[in-house]
């Protein structure tokens, strides 16, 4: 008799199990996908909120998933894309996850409309605080903006320019009042007297220099040299210098300008074009 025959000569079917069977096997042994995925995140130190933070995926998704439950997901091809996420989250690799919801679940799914999508993985928009930066930024912008409008606004007035250089007692004038619409005409070249400077302290020497009859340069210092005025006065301009001992001048044009020391005009006859270096003291007038 042989042995492996049967009977009526036919052969023994192979005693040895069935892939299939094998198959069959091994799945039982494999924990399902959100029982891996859920025994990763726990071995990764990771909790829900942690997997959501990072993924963007929302906590109720990512547990529905750890269930075994992708209808939450909107379809075949998001959930696949969940599973992909989840898997590199908490560090494990998702190609044998994949493949076990295609077996799962009827082989790789067709694309679906990206409306599910959107719905799916809808990311919870952020509250945000109000831009101070920006409030702050038009705040000032207005500021500057209205600042250079009075500057400019204020900037407009007559012509005339009026200069006070003084030396170590400096002098005080009255500023000019407005004059009304219909104000009686002023002459504009007014004289200037001794009144001018009458109240001029006794125990000081006062110099008034006044552009008179054109533009001239003048230069003063006081008794210990130091420099009053060094510039050029316009037709009209006048400065007045103080000193407790002495003032030094040197006038550039010394026929265009009137001098007033110590309250009283100096009558020299200086011509237009001449140069003269000049030095007052409470005593005078005199030129000295």
């Amino acid at each position: 008799m042989s042995i492996g025959n049967s009977p009526d000569g036919n052969s023994f079917e192979d005693e040895r199990p069935f892939e299939s069977d094998r198959e069959d096997a091994r799945s039982a042994d494999r924990p399902s996908i959100g029982r891996a995925l859920q025994q990763a995140r726990i071995e990764a130190g990771l909790t829900v909120d942690d997997v959501s933070n990072a993924t963007r995926v929302r906590i109720a998704i990512v547990h529905a998933i750890e269930q075994d439950n992708f209808a939450p997901c909107g379809g075949d091809v998001y959930a696949r894309g969940h599973l992909r996420t989840l898997a590199r989250a908490v560090r494990i690799d998702p190609a044998p996850l994949l493949a076990q919801y295609d077996a799962d679940h009827g082989g790789r799914p067709a694309p679906t409309p990206a409306a599910p999508l959107f719905e799916a993985e809808r990311i919870r928009p952020e509250r945000r605080g109000p831009n101070w930066t920006a409030a702050m930024v038009a705040a000032i912008v207005a500021v500057i903006g209205f600042v250079g409008f009075t500057v400019v606004k204020g900037s407009g007035g007559d012509g005339t320019k009026t200069q006070v250089a003084e030396g170590s007692t400096p002098s005080t004038s009255k500023p000019a009042s407005p004059t009304p619409k219909k104000a009686k005409p002023v002459d504009p070249k007014p004289d200037v007297s001794d009144s001018a400077i009458a109240a001029a302290p006794r125990d000081k020497v006062t110099v008034q220099v006044s552009a008179a009859d054109g533009r001239s340069w003048i230069s003063a210092k006081d008794h210990n040299g130091r420099l009053l005025f060094d510039g050029t006065l316009e037709k009209g301009d006048s400065k007045t210098f103080q000193d407790k001992e002495k003032i030094e001048l040197v006038l550039g044009d010394a026929g265009a300008v009137q001098l007033f020391v110590n309250g009283k005009q100096i009558q020299d006859e200086f011509q237009a074009g001449q140069v003269e270096r000049l030095t007052y003291t409470k005593g005078d007038p005199q030129a000295g």
